[in-house]
C-alpha cells in the first residue's frame, strides 16, 4: 500500500492532542487554550492510573478496562502508570470511581485527574518569550533571498532525507534493512513454532540468519519527480509569506506549522508543482485565511494533487467553512471555477478540481468528507502495464507508477498462475494487481473497504475488457471467511497489499483456516508494522490459530520511494504440506488426545 513519507509531514493534525507527553510540568492556563474552544477534545476527560502491575502491555490494560465496562478514547501506557482519556465526563467519573482502589495482579490501583497536554505551539512560544526570541509569538520576519537555499535543504531533509545520498548507496541501505527484517522474523517464528526449527536452522545457515532467501532489491525506474500523489498543507510560509502551499518544515508537536513550497522537492512531479504554484496564487487572491490547528480558526487547510502519465491532474482543495453561509461558499466555488477555466489557472493542467469541506474534527475516513466537483471530469486515468485504470478522489493507487509496474511484474512471476488459478486480491484498491493478472487466470476476486475504489475497480474491469474479475466492498476481516468458504478452486493464491499497519488479525486467522489456500504473497510498505501478521501466518496451530502454518520461502525489496528509507517488501508464503507437518509436529496427535 501507499507509503506516507510525503503525507507524514503534511497531514493536518486532529483537534485532539494525544497524550504523548510523559508528564505535564506546566501550570500556565494559556498552555491549554485549545480546550476552551467549542470543540471536542478528550484531553479534558483525562485520568492517570497509578501503581499498575509490572510487565503488563498496552493490550493487557485495554482488556482490563473493557472487562469492567470501560471504553477509553485513548490509552498511553508508561511503565507503572498510564494516561487514559474518555469521551465524556460521565465515563471519566465512572472510571475513577470503579478503578480507584481496585486490585489487579496483586497491585492496588489509584486514579487521579490528569492535566490536559500542553499545546505544542503555545509551549514553544512561551519558551521563545522566556529566551527573548519571537516576543508575542509574532510570525517570523521575512527571510532574505539568500536563505532560500537553506530552506530548500531543510525541507529536503524532512521529506526526502536521502536526497544527497547516491542512489546505489540508498539501495544498499534498504537491502540491509530487508535483511534485518528477515533475520528478526526468523527469531520470532522460531519462538512461536518449535516444530519448524529444523527447517529454520537450515534456512538460517544458508541465508545469513534469515528465514528465507532474499533477492536483490529492485530499483525504481525513476528516482526523481516520481510521486503521482502528494498532500500539501496550506499555512504560513517559513519565509514569512502568508497562504503558502507546501510541506511542513517540522511537526506540530515540535511547535511548528510553517511550510515550504515544493519547488525544490526532488520527488514531486513537475506537473504537481505547477498546480501548487497556480493554486497558491488563487488562494492569496481570496479573503479567506489559512486554517490554524492552534486556534481552529481560518479556512484553507490542504491541497491534494494527483497526476498521471496521460497528462491528467486532479486537485482537491480542503476548506473549513467555519460559519460561512452557503451563498458565500457558492461564490467562492464559482470564482475558483472561473480562475481555473478562464483566468491564470487555465494552463495549470488541472483536468479535475474538487472542493472538499472539512469540519472542525478531522473525519476518521477521508471518503466521508463532502467532496464537490468544481470543474472537469470526475476521475483521472492512468496507464500501467499496458492497462487502463480509472482513479477517483479517494481511491488508492501506488504513488510511483513506474515502480508499481516493477512490483506487480514480480508478484505475477512469483504467483506461478495458470488458467485454472483463482486469485484473491485483498485490500485491492482500484484493482491494479488483480486486473494485471486477470488474463492469466480463471478468476480474480477483489476485496476493498473503500466504496469509491470498488466502483473504480469495476469500471477498470470494463475498461480492459475483462469478464473474470469481481469485487466485494467491506472489511477484509468480515468478507474473507465467507469468500474463502465458498471457493472450491483447486488452485487459490491470495495476494494481500494492506495499509501500513498490516492486516486485521481476523484476516490472518481466516487465511490459516482455509486449508485449500496454499500460497500467499504479502506486499508490505512497512514490514516492521506487518511483523505480527508474518508471525501469525507461521506460528504453530493452537486453540486460537487453526490450520497448518505457512513458511516464508522467498522475499524481495522493491524501491518504490527513492530519496527516503521506505520501500515495499514482497514475501511469498507457502502452506506446510501434510508430510512436513507430521515431520515437524510428531507429538501433536498425542498432545491433542
Amino acid at each position: 500500500m501507499e507509503d506516507s513519507s510525503s503525507s507524514a509531514v503534511t497531514e493536518a493534525p486532529t483537534q485532539e492532542r494525544a497524550a504523548t507527553d510523559d508528564v505535564n510540568t506546566t501550570s500556565d492556563p494559556g498552555m491549554y487554550g485549545y480546550i476552551k474552544q467549542d470543540l471536542f477534545t478528550s484531553e479534558i476527560f483525562k485520568v492517570e492510573i497509578q501503581n499498575l502491575p509490572k510487565f503488563i502491555g498496552f493490550n493487557d490494560l485495554k482488556k482490563f478496562l473493557a472487562k469492567h465496562g470501560l471504553n477509553p478514547h485513548k490509552v498511553k501506557l508508561l511503565s507503572r502508570f498510564a494516561f487514559v482519556t474518555f469521551k465524556n465526563e460521565e465515563e471519566r467519573d465512572k472510571a475513577m470511581k470503579m478503578v480507584h482502589g481496585m486490585q489487579w495482579r496483586g497491585q492496588v490501583l489509584s486514579v487521579r485527574l490528569a492535566k490536559p497536554k500542553a499545546d505544542p505551539i503555545q509551549r514553544k512560544r512561551k519558551q521563545q518569550q522566556e529566551e527573548g526570541e519571537g516576543a508575542g509569538g509574532q510570525p517570523p520576519a521575512k527571510r532574505a533571498e539568500g536563505d532560500e537555499e537553506e530552506l530548500s535543504v531543510q525541507i529536503a531533509n524532512v521529506v526526502t532525507p536521502l536526497w544527497n545520498v547516491p542512489y546505489e548507496e540508498q539501495l544498499k541501505r534498504k537491502q540491509q534493512e530487508a535483511v534485518r527484517v528477515l533475520q528478526g522474523l526468523a527469531k520470532e517464528i522460531g519462538k512461536t513454532n518449535k516444530g519448524i526449527l529444523p527447517w529454520l536452522f537450515d534456512m538460517k545457515g544458508k541465508y545469513n540468519k534469515m528465514c528465507c532467501p532474499l533477492e536483490t532489491i529492485q530499483p525504481s525506474p525513476t528516482q526523481s519527480n516520481y510521486r503521482n500523489k502528494c498532500e500539501f498543507l496550506v499555512s504560513m510560509g517559513a519565509d514569512g509569506e502568508d497562504k503558502t502551499v507546501g510541506f511542513r518544515l517540522g511537526k506540530y508537536k515540535g511547535g511548528s506549522c510553517a511550510v515550504v513550497g515544493p519547488e525544490k522537492a526532488c520527488h514531486v512531479s513537475d506537473e504537481a508543482k505547477k498546480v501548487v504554484h497556480v493554486f497558491q496564487k488563487f488562494i492569496r487572491s481570496t479573503p479567506y485565511t489559512v486554517y490554524s490547528p492552534e486556534t481552529y480558526e481560518g479556512h484553507w487547510k490542504q491541497l491534494t494533487v494527483r497526476t498521471t502519465r496521460t497528462k491528467q491532474a486532479m486537485a482537491m482543495a480542503f476548506f473549513n467553512p467555519q460559519k460561512l453561509e452557503e451563498t458565500e461558499l457558492d461564490v467562492l466555488k464559482s470564482s475558483m471555477k472561473k480562475y481555473f477555466t478562464d483566468g491564470e489557472g487555465k494552463d495549470s493542467g488541472i483536468t479535475s478540481l474538487y472542493f472538499v469541506r472539512e469540519g472542525q474534527r478531522q473525519s476518521p475516513n477521508a471518503e466521508d468528507l463532502p467532496c464537490e466537483l468544481v470543474l472537469g471530469d470526475h476521475c483521472i486515468h492512468e496507464e500501467l502495464l499496458g492497462l487502463q485504470f480509472r482513479i477517483s478522489p479517494h481511491s488508492f493507487f501506488q504513488v510511483n507508477t513506474a515502480g508499481a509496474e516493477v512490483l506487480y511484474s514480480a508478484v505475477g512471476e512469483w504467483a506461478q498462475l495458470d488458467e485454472s488459478s483463482t486469485v484473491l486480491d485483498v485490500c485491492c484498491g482500484t484493482g491494479t494487481i488483480g486486473i494485471s493478472l486477470a488474463k492469466r487466470v480463471k478468476k480474480v476476486i477483489g476485496i476493498e473497504l473503500c466504496q469509491a475504489a470498488v466502483e473504480d475497480g469495476k469500471a477498470n474491469t470494463k475498461l480492459n475488457g475483462l469478464s473474470n474479475v469481481e469485487f466485494h466492498c467491506g472489511k477484509a476481516e468480515d468478507m474473507l471467511p465467507n469468500i474463502l468458504g465458498a471457493l472450491v478452486s483447486p488452485s487459490i493464491t491470495a495476494i494481500v497489499d494492506p495499509p501500513r499497519a498490516g492486516l486485521h488479525s481476523k484476516v490472518i486467522l481466516a487465511i490459516r483456516r482455509a486449508a485449500h489456500l496454499k500460497k500467499l504473497i504479502y506486499v508490505s510498505c512497512n514490514a516492521k508494522a506487518a511483523m505480527n501478521n508474518f508471525i501469525d501466518l507461521c506460528r504453530a496451530p493452537s486453540n486460537r490459530v487453526h490450520g497448518a502454518p505457512f513458511r516464508p520461502v522467498r522475499a524481495m525489496a522493491v524501491d518504490m520511494f527513492p530519496q527516503t528509507m521506505h520501500f515495499e517488501m514482497v514475501l511469498l508464503f507457502e502452506r506446510e504440506s501434510t508430510s512436513q507437518q507430521q515431520t515437524n509436529h510428531p507429538e501433536q496427535k498425542v498432545c491433542s488426545s
